[in-house]
């Protein structure tokens, strides 16, 4: 529930609803039924909260994924790496003009990479960090592929496991399981 008008839609969706079985609510009876169940005293109680929510019209700050800026040198070998090796999928690419350096997105499951040959985006040997479940599978099946650049280990550390992989331009993923077996 973001705004009062969505509450006063919600309650105004409840009286014809009710309506239909006979059963005639006013619209403050049905905004009371609205407040009790998002679990607040009464409909002043809840439209108070959610007036400071959206003072001003302006929508609650919330954050999405990061999404981070990787320097690539070379193409090819980043595909080599990102596409062929790790499975990432191209989303887009784009270039000012022919000739121009890659700028992509690359994502795999939930993850989302932006690839950059422009010098200004970002430093080479980054580090990232991933968060997810099944590592040890995840990396069993990197070696399994036998990419002669990378055969990425498994560690215990006191976090969890973590397998870290290098791409050809120094640039660090660190796949990460939180309290991994």
């Amino acid at each position: 529930m973001k705004t009062a008008q969505d509450a006063k839609a919600m309650a105004k969706s409840i009286r014809q609803s009710l309506a239909e079985k006979q059963i005639s609510v006013s619209h403050s009876e049905a905004l009371e039924i609205v407040a009790r169940q998002f679990g607040h005293d009464n409909w002043n109680i809840m439209s108070a909260g959610l007036d400071k929510e959206t003072a001003g019209g302006a929508e609650p700050i919330a954050f999405t994924q990061p999404v981070p800026i990787v320097r690539i040198f070379d193409e090819a070998r980043a595909m080599e790496f990102y596409r062929d090796f790790l499975g990432f999928v191209v989303d887009w690419q784009h270039r000012f003009h022919p000739g121009a350096p890659l700028y992509c997105q690359v994502s795999l499951g939930g993850m989302r990479l932006h690839l950059s040959e422009h010098s200004g985006d970002a430093s080479p040997g980054c580090t990232s960090v991933v968060y997810m479940k099944g590592v040890e599978a995840w990396q069993k099946s990197l070696v399994a592929k036998n990419y002669k650049y990378n055969r990425p280990g498994l560690e215990r550390q006191d976090w969890g496991l973590e397998c870290e992989v290098i791409d050809p331009f120094g640039n660090r993923i660190r796949f990460m399981e939180q309290g991994g077996a």
